[in-house]
């Protein structure tokens, strides 16, 4: 045990001497310092204050608590994908990127898609909390006073898209070419991205304030994400494999499936929600941010596809198509 501690206590003196640091100090440090609690760590009253409803109807604490829940699931995707770009190297202080240019170890990047995947499994198998979770009565009146804020506004989720694929896979349907025709800048390619088509006014085509106060808050900083995932985001890491490395089937399976879980199962998720609280014998009600849910939500109108190449034709013509028919075969069960 002695020499155990004399070993420990060795490598300590030499990882503060190499930074130039006196260990004694450290030492005196942790004798003064008391034990680390558990609600410390976590910081768990601050986070238990974080709910606020804006009305008093009970449900709207499950509407709050779940899109939180999101978007931390959505804050470590943003983390596994940030290791792939760097091959898991560190990001040095100065925030310039370390390691990006490096081939990326082939195990390594499988690991952290299938850890993408978990989240994204849970965060889809676990939105009946939303679907069935909250009365339809209630929602359908405290969500009037959540105008005209979004789940279209999170910021993360489209971070997830940047750091998944090239740009040129997120303009919109009927500007999208092939990767190796797209000519057009980051500046171009996001200005067509697929998401502004989501939150114009159906009837004027205007943009509505859902999407200018998104615009004013996350361009700037979407655009330059764009920038420093252009060489290094999922796919651009994948094609620097090796091409012994690119044909194995596991890292294929995991990439097709990054490509279900964000383009298809959590869209859709969302679409079966909106059926169940919009959709009524009277006709469809606007979502909050006035986005044109219909036609934005199901995969098969917007075909949005990060790896179009690693899927066949027909799947492509049949992207989420099932899916989507059998929630529409509930929309036409509810409308009765």
């Amino acid at each position: 045990m002695k020499d155990d501690i004399e070993a420990q206590l060795q490598k300590l003196f030499s990882k503060y001497e190499s930074m130039g640091q006196d260990v004694n100090s450290y030492l005196d440090g942790l004798l003064l310092s008391n034990y680390l609690t558990y609600w410390e760590y976590v910081h768990l009253d601050t986070l238990l204050t974080l709910q606020t409803p804006k009305t008093d109807f009970p449900d709207e604490m499950i509407f709050i608590m779940y899109h939180q829940i999101t978007e931390l699931y959505f804050k470590l995707s943003l983390h596994e994908l940030e290791q792939i770009a760097h091959n898991g190297k560190q990001i040095s202080n100065a925030g310039k990127d370390e390691g990006w240019k490096d081939e990326i170890d082939p195990v390594f990047m499988v690991e952290r898609l299938r850890r993408i995947n978990s989240y994204f499994e849970a965060l889809t198998t676990s939105f009946d909390i939303m679907i069935q979770g909250m009365e339809k009565e209630q929602f359908s009146r405290f969500r009037m006073a959540l105008l005209p804020a979004s789940g279209f506004q999170s910021a993360q989720y489209r971070m997830i898209e940047i750091a998944s694929t090239d740009l040129s896979q997120l303009v919109g349907k009927d500007s999208r070419v092939s990767r190796k025709e797209d000519g057009r800048s980051l500046e171009q390619q996001f200005d067509e991205i697929y998401w502004k088509q989501g939150a114009t006014e159906i009837e004027s085509g205007q943009k509505t304030l859902t999407l200018k106060q998104f615009e004013k808050k996350y361009s700037k900083l979407l655009l330059e994400l764009a920038h420093r995932y252009q060489s290094c985001n999922v796919w651009q890491k994948y094609k620097s494999l090796p091409d012994e490395a690119q044909s194995e089937s596991l890292i294929k399976k995991e990439m097709r499936q990054l490509d279900v879980n964000v383009n298809i199962n959590w869209p859709l998720a969302h679409y079966k929600s909106a059926v169940r609280y919009l959709v009524s014998k009277d006709g469809d009600a606007p979502a909050t941010g006035g986005t044109n849910w219909q036609q934005y939500l199901p995969p098969r109108f917007q075909k949005r596809i990060f790896y179009p190449e690693l899927w066949s034709e027909e799947e492509i013509d049949n992207w989420g198509k099932g899916w989507v028919e059998s929630v529409l075969a509930d929309k036409i069960e509810i409308r009765g």
